[in-house]
């Protein structure tokens, strides 16, 4: 009988207990004894945002499908259960088998975004890991990260053992064997690490070294072991139709983010935008069968009993088997109590007549994303929107019922003018009047237009990797700008307008772009008590503050200052297959505002095509 690691009068003192016992449908047990590696899978967020993340479950079904592999899951206490661990030292825990992390052989930790750097920090400590790779000892598990942020893996490479770089059906079975290998042979953790840095996509930090230039700006990034290659390859999977895909997906017990199943339909994004990094790290754009979507579709309501279908990707309007698809899920399952989500839509009459199938429309809202106000901004980042789409489409939405719609935006852009703010505040404006030119009895009730900014980030394998960023005082200056704007509108009473958090992008900047010496400050900042930093009841930005000052970091470097054509970035060893010289030409386009047609319309030569996938086939032919 499986042991808890947490009593009752434990359980009963924290919130939502149900995060900790494991045991959910679906979930994996095997016999430690007959095992020959012991994998825990680690989404450092709470329990509801790491169980609605489709790559852990796609790894999780994939790693369990071997017979000598067990992997479990583990995510970061929520600050009520990390208070009583720390007091009552009780070690961090699996839920499969409620043992110590720190008795596992890997430790493999999702880098979904910045501002959770902290919680990996907390993953180790309660575990009893050593924080840095330099302490940790033969029996310690061995730290492995992936997902989008190890694209930069700098600001965190002295706290992890290795990263894998690219997509995990390519080299994962093959890392598992080498570590297999090695166990048997006696060897020990840095002979593994030697063997693990000639597989393609595998990046061990310890074996490179960074010099600096007296201005801080990287001068030269090189393996210090003859094993380790100059420039690591991102793995991709050409043939995403045929890589393991979960038909039983774990079933959590308490509510979480998406509560679904969910049909990844394809990978990549034919759209080109330039501050898009998914949409740059994941090219080639590769679709999955329709008929093999199907039977995921009828397995995984069949093993979850789940109720709603959701269809997941960047761009889902782009998947060229769409209406194949959405009619297939509608004609089979709509009669059955099976809702059916779509995001990621751009808005047209078909989408809308789906959405109108799928939907009650008098009480959802539809969700535009121009990013931006003006047509000029909007040529800068290459979304490809014109007016005339919005208007449009938001007309065709309103002719169908709808009367609800959210405008998302960003503020900071590169080159934007005080005139680019405040055609945000136009532009909405304009969505509403077209509302109101629907005759009075045609409509339904009064509209409802809520526009919402962000703040840019640069992020790296971008073209605006070389753009600058504001301060937190200049970005709320620009709130400001927009919010002021809004008040002069026509149809002001039927708009709303709101915006993030300043500060958390502020942080999320330096860290996008950091280089190794920002890890002193991600650790500083979490020895002062920062931790859930994307949680705003969490976020304590005095102790960040406090933290750089502490180090001595300089958030002007990282953030405050456009980087120089030739600058060597601190993410430059990684191959991603699009070219650094690919997206400078994407930058200097954008600087003149001058639009690049998306890949299915005219390849751009962005270097992606050296994998022979996708679209990048298409647009060949």
């Amino acid at each position: 009988m499986r042991k808890l690691a947490l009593n009752d009068e434990i359980l009963l003192k924290i919130e939502k207990p149900a995060r900790y016992i494991g045991n959910e449908i679906n979930s994996v047990m095997k016999d430690p004894e007959k095992v020959d590696i012991r994998f825990a899978m680690c989404f450092p967020d709470v329990y509801e945002i790491g169980m609605s993340h489709l790559g852990i479950q796609i790894l999780y079904d994939m790693f369990n499908r071997r017979e000598d592999v067990w992997c479990e899951r583990v995510y970061s206490p929520w600050i009520d259960l990390d208070a009583v661990m720390r007091e009552n030292q009780i070690p961090l825990f699996a839920l499969e088998s409620q043992d110590p992390i720190r008795d596992f052989d890997f430790l493999g930790i999702t880098l979904q975004y910045e501002m959770c750097y902290t919680n990996i920090l907390q993953i180790l400590d309660l575990s009893g890991i050593g924080l840095h790779a330099c302490e940790r000892k033969e029996s310690d598990p061995i730290v492995i990260g992936g997902g989008p942020c190890a694209y930069n893996p700098e600001p965190l490479a002295e706290f992890f053992d290795l990263f894998y770089i690219g997509e995990g059906e390519t080299v994962y079975d093959e890392l598992l064997d080498a570590y297999k290998a090695n166990k048997q042979a006696g060897g020990s953790r840095r002979e593994f690490l030697e063997a693990a840095c000639q597989i393609e996509g595998i990046y061990v930090p310890s074996f490179y070294q960074t010099d600096y230039r007296e201005d801080g700006t990287i001068e030269r990034f090189y393996p210090v072991h003859p094993g380790a290659p100059k420039r690591v390859k991102k793995q991709v999977a050409v043939d995403v139709t045929n890589t393991p895909y979960p038909e039983s997906p774990v079933v959590p017990y308490i509510k979480v983010t998406q509560d679904r199943v969910v049909l990844e339909v394809q990978r990549g994004c034919i759209r080109g935008c330039r501050f898009c990094q998914a949409g740059m790290l994941y090219r080639p754009t590769r679709e999955r069968g329709v008929e093999k979507l199907k039977t995921y579709a009828y397995q995984m309501l069949k093993s979850t009993g789940h109720e709603e279908i959701s269809l997941s990707s960047l761009s889902t309007s782009d998947y060229s088997e769409l209406k194949e698809l959405v009619n297939y899920l509608i004609e089979e399952f709509q009669g059955k109590g099976i809702n059916i989500s779509l995001p990621s839509l751009r808005i047209d009459a078909f989408s809308l007549d789906v959405m109108s199938r799928v939907q009650d429309v008098r009480k959802s809202s539809l969700t535009f994303a121009p990013e931006a106000g003006s047509q000029r901004m909007r040529n800068v980042i290459n979304k490809g929107l014109t007016e005339e789409d919005i208007i449009h489409g938001a007309g065709q939405a309103f002719e169908g019922g709808w009367n609800k719609v959210k405008l998302y935006f960003m503020l900071g852009l590169p080159t934007e003018t005080q005139e680019d703010m405040e055609a945000i505040a136009v532009l909405s404006d304009q969505v509403a009047r077209r509302y109101y030119e629907i005759p009075k009895e045609q409509r339904n009730g009064k509209c409802q237009i809520t526009a919402s900014s962000s703040f840019f980030i640069p992020k790296p394998f971008t073209p605006f990797q070389w753009a600058r960023m504001f301060t937190n005082e200049e970005y709320i200056a620009r709130a400001a700008i927009v919010k002021h704007a809004f008040l002069n509108q026509l149809n002001k009473k039927s708009l709303r307008y709101n915006w993030h958090d300043a500060e958390v992008t502020v942080l999320e900047g330096v860290f996008a772009r950091g280089d190794r010496r920002t890890g002193k400050v991600i650790e500083e900042a979490y020895r002062l008590g920062c931790i859930y930093d994307s949680w705003t009841e969490c976020f304590d930005n005095e102790k960040w503050m406090k933290a750089f000052e502490n180090t001595g970091a300089d958030i002007a470097f990282y953030n405050l200052r456009e980087r120089e054509a030739d600058e060597i970035f601190p993410w430059d060893f990684i191959d991603i297959g699009v070219t650094k010289e690919f997206l400078r030409k994407e930058w200097e386009r954008a600087v003149k505002g001058e639009v690049t047609p998306n890949c299915r319309t005219q390849c751009s030569g962005c270097g992606a095509a050296v994998w022979k996938g996708g679209v990048c086939i298409e647009s060949k032919n």
